[in-house]
């Protein structure tokens, strides 16, 4: 069977279950179970703490695991990237007390404290920084005030924790993260069980970012009409019993679908109607 490593708490948790039960695999009932088996897709889930994925997957003990790319990249482990989730987006940044810190040349010589030892450490060293780092779990935005450290790096989301705390952001962000996908470094990338299961996650993917868009328009309109629809290769475009009319179906991008409706609309096109999708393969 195929072992996954699934986050059992936090930010991640609930959307990465949701998303795997949308590409059709079991998920636990209750948050106690740590283990699971879906006999039908062959597959092994392990619950497990966000932070530690990465290390599991590294040790060769798990296949895949589901984290977040900011947890991978400051556990140092062995592992890499292979999808981007899209869900659980956060910024690091550096944070000081208004004044004291203009940009990363600053740095040098100060305290930095942080939760992410392993990503601050490592943005340092790639700029040439020669700066102390201080780890703490959660809260760091008190760490300046409690003279622990003159800087701070931390997830901003809108700001307001640190304009609480007397603080303001420095510099251009540190990272972006978002929820991945991780496999041990060097594994065999076509491993068709692994490969089925990206398949799934991006069918996911690309059935919440597009809607099937239906319409009926002439045929001497029917050119504007696929320039506003091109789908992913070609629309399908069938013939009405009325003579000089066709149906057309394709996907549309759903944060652009009410604009192409109207365009539609506009160059005389009607009965235009968006389903949702809910699994896909391309």
């Amino acid at each position: 069977m195929l072992r996954i490593a699934v986050p059992n708490k936090g930010s991640l948790s609930g959307p990465a279950a949701e998303m795997l039960h949308e590409a059709g695999y079991q998920q636990r009932r209750e948050s106690k179970e740590l283990r699971i088996v879906d006999p039908v897709n062959e597959v092994e889930f392990f619950y497990l703490r966000p932070r530690d994925i990465a290390i599991y997957v590294a040790s060769g003990q798990l296949d895949i695991g589901i984290t977040g790319r900011d947890l991978l990249i400051d556990s140092g482990a062995d592992a890499e990237e292979i999808l981007p989730l899209g869900f659980a987006r956060s910024t690091f940044r550096y944070a000081a007390k208004p004044g004291t810190i203009t940009g990363p040349a600053d740095l040098t010589g100060t305290t930095v404290a942080t939760s992410y030892e392993g990503i601050v450490a490592a943005h340092l060293a790639e700029h040439g920084i020669d700066a102390s780092v201080v780890h703490l779990d959660g809260a760091v935005e008190t760490a300046i005030q409690l003279g622990v450290a003159q800087v701070i790096a931390d997830v901003v989301e809108t700001g307001t924790s640190l304009r609480n705390a007397g603080l303001e952001v420095v510099g251009e962000p540190i990272m972006q993260s978002e929820a991945v996908v991780i496999r041990r470094t060097g594994t065999d990338g076509e491993d068709p069980k692994v490969q089925q299961f990206l398949r799934r996650l991006q069918g996911v993917l690309v059935a919440r970012t597009y809607v099937m868009m239906d319409y009926d328009c002439r045929v001497e309109q029917l050119e504007k009409a696929v320039a506003l629809t091109p789908g992913l290769e070609s629309p399908t475009v069938s013939p009405l019993h009325n003579e000089g009319w066709v149906a057309v179906r394709a996907m549309v991008p759903s944060k652009e679908a009410q604009r192409i409706m109207d365009d539609l609309y506009d160059i005389g096109a009607r009965a235009i109607l968006t389903t949702a999708i809910h699994a896909c393969r391309l």
